[in-house]
């Protein structure tokens, strides 16, 4: 267990700010029916080791901070290493595992759940997720999700676009920036959401396609990255980005951009990206992980993640006040099937080059 008890522990300081339960399990009502017996069975345990819950990221250092609260007795453990990375590393440790949970894009859980090293469990709230959401024995669920939004810096444009037919005006001239769909998976994101609004599907792609090779026509795109470009856009150099709506709700409300920031989700559709988890086979601490995994699935669990400007990936599910007029509802917003997505990517990938001319 040495090597597990060198990653990084979630530090005192960086969760002393975020907002946590004041009651344990054992001293306030549960959460869910059986709650307090498998947190008994975890405490033997004593902790969980979540794989690639990095706490910068989708607000898991207020998770942390939570999950510590509400179970005292069960120390949670993480790394950062990135989605393909994780599937890596339960690759390598199949015969002696030292994860307990895995979290990623939801096109690596696939990869996970299809490589043998996830087990099947069905956690809290698990009925309620969207087919496409989740493999049916619960290898991987969905627990919150990235949508496509158009991130404005209003100094720069004078008339905010609110759909992708406005992206294409003459006023909009070298002001947009994007994504590489064949490098990145906010790329492929934004294909489909692109193609949702021009009419296709996930079994069709070819009008997304069109479109964006209409918009490299129309002289509008300034520049196509391989990179995320938070930090230049920040500092002003970007007029419109279109990326994922949390990227720009952290820069209006917590990198101080304020109304220098307009973020939009287009009218005609966009596109929900899934970000998943997975238990662990023969993990070390397999009651711990579901204890981990039933939190951050509660509707309390649920309501974290939305502080942290994601979406939660279970319907209906009532925001705290905080963040409910940040997170407006966007009935246009349609899920991702990775499972299709990922049949696709060649055919959009190179359909992009022809219809962009690039290289």
């Amino acid at each position: 267990m040495q090597p597990v008890r060198r990653l990084l522990l979630a530090g005192a300081a960086a969760l002393a700010a975020t907002p946590v339960l004041a009651q344990t399990v054992l001293t306030s009502p549960e959460l869910y029916p059986g709650e307090r017996a498998l947190y008994e069975a975890a405490r033997k345990e004593g902790m969980v080791v979540s794989f690639d819950t990095g706490p910068t990221w989708a607000n898991w250092a207020a998770q942390f901070a939570a999950f510590k609260a509400r179970y005292p007795d069960v120390e949670i453990v993480y790394n950062d290493l990135g989605s393909a990375a994780t599937v890596v590393a339960l690759e390598k440790a199949r015969n002696r595992p030292q994860a307990d949970t895995a979290y990623y894009f939801a096109a690596s859980a696939v990869d996970a759940a299809r490589k043998g090293v996830v087990a099947p469990f069905r956690p809290v709230n698990f009925d309620r997720l969207p087919g496409v959401f989740k493999e049916p024995e619960g290898k991987w669920f969905t627990i919150h999700t990235l949508t496509i939004a158009f991130v404005v810096n209003t100094r720069m444009v004078k008339n905010v676009p609110q759909s992708w037919e406005d992206l294409l005006k003459p006023e909009y001239r070298n002001s947009i920036v994007y994504l590489d769909p064949r490098s990145t998976g906010v790329g492929q994101v934004l294909s489909f959401a692109a193609n949702f609004a021009a009419g296709g599907d996930m079994d069709n792609v070819k009008p997304g396609i069109d479109y964006l090779g209409r918009l490299h026509r129309s002289g509008n795109v300034l520049r196509v990255l391989g990179t995320t470009p938070y930090a230049q856009f920040v500092k002003g150099e970007i007029p419109i980005w279109i990326s994922y709506e949390n990227d720009g709700l952290k820069a209006r409300h917590i990198d101080g951009l304020g109304d220098a920031v307009a973020v939009v989700i287009p009218k005609e559709a966009s596109a929900a990206a899934p970000y998943g988890i997975s238990l662990v086979e023969k993990g070390p601490n397999p009651n711990a992980g579901k204890l981990w995994l039933n939190f951050i699935m509660t509707e309390f669990g649920q309501g974290i993640f939305a502080q942290g400007f994601v979406r939660p990936s279970v319907p209906g599910v009532k925001l705290p006040d905080a963040v409910a007029d940040k997170l407006p509802p966007a009935p246009q917003v349609r899920p991702l099937d990775v499972i299709k997505a990922a049949a696709k990517k060649a055919e959009i990938d190179a359909g992009w080059i022809a219809a962009t001319g690039s290289r």
